[in-house]
């Protein structure tokens, strides 16, 4: 076998080892957020104001479906990590698609020959 196609197979094996250590996950993106309420005379109202907050939320789209849940602040912390985990996670498939097509093409050609 040619030196390319093992050093692809290697990859795909390191890349799959990767992804099952990857823990929990999340899509989306997290932000911060400060509120005004409805209260007449509250400190938000205030000149200069000092808006309520901060309140963090996760907002994502999934299966072309968009949401959002608010993240409590002692979770942002996690929340982050799931948020990263998932980015490896679609960094580390895109790398697996690509070796795995030129794999495929490789052995494709070596067939012909």
């Amino acid at each position: 076998m040619d030196r390319r196609a093992l050093a692809l197979q290697r990859e795909i094996e390191r890349i799959k080892k990767e992804l099952a250590g990857l823990g929990d996950l999340r899509p989306g993106s997290l932000s911060r957020q400060y509120n005004v309420c409805g209260k007449p005379g509250c400190r938000c109202k205030a000149s200069p104001p000092q808006k309520h907050g901060p309140y963090y939320q996760v907002s994502y789209t999934r299966k072309g479906r968009s949401g959002s849940m608010f993240v409590r602040g002692e979770q942002v912390k996690q929340v982050r990590q799931q948020l990263k985990n998932y980015t490896e996670l679609r960094r580390l498939v895109d790398r697996w698609i690509e070796a795995g097509a030129e794999l495929s093409t490789f052995r494709l050609g070596q067939e012909k020959g």
